[in-house]
């Protein structure tokens, strides 16, 4: 089956085989929120991009094989609801950055900064500040050169049609959009591949046309 993204609470996870990396997307909780389990093709070592809602749902997609990390985008409650239970089930190492931290129910055993790195298995992920939405939510980007491509997990920064919500805080959004500009639009491909915090997928070339709209809508 083709990976869509396309995927549905209480419905299955969509897969993505990547040459060194399967993305496992689930959609878990009343806020339709994007959970995403990478796995390291070589090692088998799991990590979770927002142990979001469901529990018993994320531990059935995590199975048998381990997860050393959990990656917590932003502060929003609605992204760790079930931080807690996975943490203590899995044993995995939770992350977030410095700014998001203290909000969390867990104690987080390292933060992260723009530009540090995060290892799942023998693949390398980037992590990318982009403030506005929170002051310290964060990017993960897996760049798989031309093999694999590039893929972004966004949280809540940035989705289909536009950057995450700013409140209507002329501040946050200038703050939200430039940091989306500068650290994702102006050094990425069109080909770049987009997992948001909620909802379908998307590419940087089929948003990139709609920069100049954003910035005059404000939000």
């Amino acid at each position: 089956m083709t990976y869509t993204g396309d995927v549905q609470v209480g419905g299955p996870a969509d897969v993505r085989e990547l040459p060194k990396l399967t993305v496992s997307k689930l959609a878990v909780g009343p806020y339709d929120n994007n959970a995403y389990l990478l796995r390291c093709t070589d090692t088998g070592d799991g990590l979770l991009i927002d142990a979001a809602a469901e529990p018993d749902r994320l531990l059935a997609l995590i199975g048998d094989q381990p997860i050393s990390t959990i990656v917590t985008t932003h502060q929003h409650g609605d992204h760790w609801q079930a931080l807690e239970q996975v943490a203590k089930v899995t044993g995995a190492q939770v992350i977030a950055h410095p700014l998001d931290a203290p909000a969390l129910p867990v104690a987080v055993h390292r933060t992260v900064e723009h530009g540090d790195r995060l290892t799942v298995g023998v693949v390398t992920l980037e992590v990318i500040h982009l403030r506005g939405h929170t002051p310290g939510s964060i990017a993960l980007l897996y760049d798989g050169g031309e093999e694999a491509g590039q893929h972004l997990f966004t949280g809540d920064s940035l989705f289909p049609g536009g950057v995450g919500n700013t409140w209507k805080d002329p501040e946050r959004f200038e703050q939200l959009y430039t940091d989306v500009v500068e650290r994702v639009f102006d050094r990425l491909p069109d080909g770049t591949w987009v997992y948001p915090g909620h909802g379908k997928d998307t590419t940087l070339g089929a948003e990139r046309p709609h920069l100049e709209e954003w910035k005059a809508r404000g939000w």
